[in-house]
């Protein structure tokens, strides 16, 4: 981003989803950087409490932390709440929070695969219809949503996965143009395999991760995205030509590729 670019949440806020680690935590830091203001929001107070302060600190801004747990279908409105009753204009909305699962979709538990419906989709579309209004009123917000490279195709051993990153995909797509007449700019963010905390929390294997991109790195890009009006940003080079690609190939023959790269190596299957 330009120092110009920077310009435009500076004295704003910006409220992050999932700030407590990798993309959220990085796109924090970049966005105290531009010398925005922060709403910070995840289940790990501690966490949020550190990175506010360190962030506080070092840029000189305001940084408000409210732990939620987006699985609950209340925490939307929890979170609207708390910014409505702080008097917070929230310029800047993003929906980065979110979590995968790997292995055999029979084999993960029912609860698992519901929550992150919750978490990946139903939270994204809630807290976007809480805080678009006031955008669309005053002529002027943005909106980040992170998708994923496995938006694009059907990802066997990751499938629920790979559907609600579709599902954030579209949506970030389709609103971007309800918006823009209004001044309000919405943008997906598709990273691919990136240096987090998701591989853990999805259990998938190191193989998976050889070739990843850096948390900052991403987030860079969907802020870059964002401010030059995109409604998708691909991260990374790779990942652009390996999309690009897949555009060109039947999506049954695509399924079948990802299927043998992602199988996992020991399973209850026979």
């Amino acid at each position: 981003m330009s120092d110009n670019s920077y310009n435009r949440w500076a004295g704003k806020w910006a409220l992050v989803t999932g700030a407590s680690a990798g993309i959220g935590w990085a796109l924090a830091e970049q966005l105290a950087a531009a010398r925005a203001n922060l709403v910070l929001t995840a289940r790990r107070t501690d966490r949020l409490a550190k990175l506010a302060a360190d962030l506080s600190s070092k840029h000189g801004v305001r940084a408000e932390v409210f732990a939620a747990d987006l699985i609950q279908p209340g925490a939307a409105r929890e979170i609207h709440a708390f910014t409505t009753g702080k008097g917070i204009d929230v310029e800047l909305l993003v929906n980065n929070a979110g979590f995968g699962a790997f292995g055999y979709t029979h084999e993960i538990e029912e609860s698992r695969l519901l929550e992150m419906v919750q978490v990946n989709c139903s939270a994204v579309v809630h807290l976007t219809r809480l805080y678009i209004p006031a955008m669309i009123e005053r002529g002027h917000g943005d909106i980040l949503i992170l998708a994923s490279t496995a938006a694009f195709q059907a990802v066997p051993f990751i499938a629920a996965y790979a559907a609600t990153k579709a599902f954030d995909l579209i949506f970030a797509e389709g609103i971007a143009e309800e918006v823009r007449q209004f001044g309000v700019r919405v943008c997906a963010l598709c990273p691919g395999s990136t240096n987090t905390e998701f591989q853990q929390v999805a259990r998938q294997p190191d193989r998976m991760f050889r070739v990843a991109e850096t948390a900052e790195k991403v987030a860079r890009v969907g802020l870059e995205g964002l401010l030059e009006g995109k409604s998708c940003v691909i991260s990374g080079t790779r990942n652009r030509l390996m999309v690009e690609g897949e555009r060109l190939a039947p999506r049954r023959f695509i399924a079948k590729m990802a299927a043998k790269m992602m199988r996992p190596q020991s399973s209850n299957v026979k």
